[in-house]
């Protein structure tokens, strides 16, 4: 098994000598192109060999709903929906633990904050020794964990605590393959182990509706937000630019009559502030209103950038310089607009969320993720 990974990683390397825009493998479904990639041609080939090769196996411990379970509604839809489908054990998974090449830990950490958490406590010990537990249960009936020290196994947490909740099992923090919405390089994110995982808020469960907007010409607002006083850098935001200019449309709460969505497909760029924790889902809903992302945050790592190349598509702006951001996006010019737009939308398909998952989207970026954080790693028995 190592010495097959050995010859994919060599496959991969070589083609990331190809610099061309547009990978040279051909693909039925989509061929990926263009500066929206770090190199397409190295994606797409890692890409086709993840689906040749990859296996994951879940552990069957654990009762739901806090194990094997998770919310498809709500602002940690990521989690549930994820969960889920790896659960029908239609796609990259396997029953049997040795031809697995990671293995997945199926706990919720929104599901153990449900039914463990005390309200008001502050006190998360209750959440951390049920993960202690559950790891002691399959690293003393299985020889995997042991075996890698926790480096071939993955959790996945959209969460704030999921962070926190790992840090619980020193082997999980350090070693496993934390798949994170709070992807925050301050809290202990390691970008070489770890996969940043999009926040995406399903309000009704599905997408319908959310995806699309109407063309450039059409979007009048320049810069649009909407959210409640939520961490220092909304804070920050809002004392700045809270219904002081027209251009730059930055609201605690939308006056009667004000739709969100609308508003987001009728600006060109949308703020997407962290709150208390880097992620935010505005990420993903800029994206699916065809909208240009402008990301304010500290310590923040997107996800999918190790295959994306986020300066294509989306504006980062440094918390200090908050006060200039009309300035920042005045100083784009409209070609660049465009250009950046035009991006916004061909990159849209590794976000969305698909009932039964397509090539290329969130579920299957995501578990590419997973699969080239195994491949930085090498198991001996």
């Amino acid at each position: 098994m190592e010495a097959n990974l050995a010859k994919i990683r060599s496959s991969i390397r070589e083609a990331a000598r190809v610099r061309n825009l547009t990978s040279i493998y051909e693909d039925p479904d989509y061929v990926p192109k263009g500066p929206i990639y770090r190199n397409a041609n190295a994606f797409h080939r890692s890409y086709l060999e993840m689906e040749k090769l990859f296996k994951i196996y879940i552990y069957k411990e654990g009762d739901p709903p806090m194990f094997h379970d998770g919310p498809c509604k709500s602002i940690y839809s990521s989690e549930g929906r994820f969960i889920h489908e790896l659960e029908k054990g239609k796609s990259f998974t396997t029953t049997d633990p040795d031809e697995a090449l990671v293995y997945f830990l199926p706990f919720s950490v929104v599901m153990l904050v449900q039914y463990l958490y005390v309200p008001g406590s502050h006190e998360i010990d209750a959440i951390g020794n049920t993960v202690v537990d559950y790891i002691n249960v399959i690293a003393d009936k299985y020889p995997f964990w042991n075996r890698s020290l926790g480096a071939d196994h993955f959790i996945l947490s959209c969460h704030d605590w999921g962070p926190r909740t790992s840090s619980y099992v020193p082997h999980l923090f350090n070693n496993s393959i934390r798949v994170l919405c709070n992807a925050n390089t301050s809290e202990g994110f390691n970008p070489k182990k770890d996969a940043s995982f999009p926040e995406i808020h399903l309000r009704t469960g599905e997408i319908t509706g959310l995806v699309g907007g109407p063309s450039p010409s059409r979007r009048s607002i320049l810069a649009f937000f909407a959210g409640r006083l939520h961490g220092h850098i909304r804070r920050l935001l809002l004392e700045q630019w809270k219904d002081k200019d027209q251009d730059v449309q930055v609201h605690d709460q939308l006056r009667n009559g004000m739709s969100y969505d609308s508003m987001l497909k009728n600006s060109r760029f949308c703020l997407c502030p962290s709150g208390y924790e880097v992620a935010s889902p505005r990420i993903v809903e800029a994206i699916y209103a065809e909208c240009v992302p402008v990301l304010i945050s500290d310590g923040y790592v997107p996800p999918f950038s190790d295959v994306l190349n986020w300066k294509a598509f989306s504006i980062q702006v440094q918390v200090k310089d908050i006060p200039k951001i009309k300035d920042i996006l005045m100083g784009i010019s409209q070609r660049q607009y465009l250009r950046m737009q035009r991006r916004v939308k061909q990159v849209q398909r590794h976000f969305v969320v698909n009932g039964i998952p397509k090539r290329f989207d969130v579920f299957h970026m995501t578990i590419h993720s997973i699969w080239l954080r195994r491949l930085n790693i090498r198991i001996h028995d």
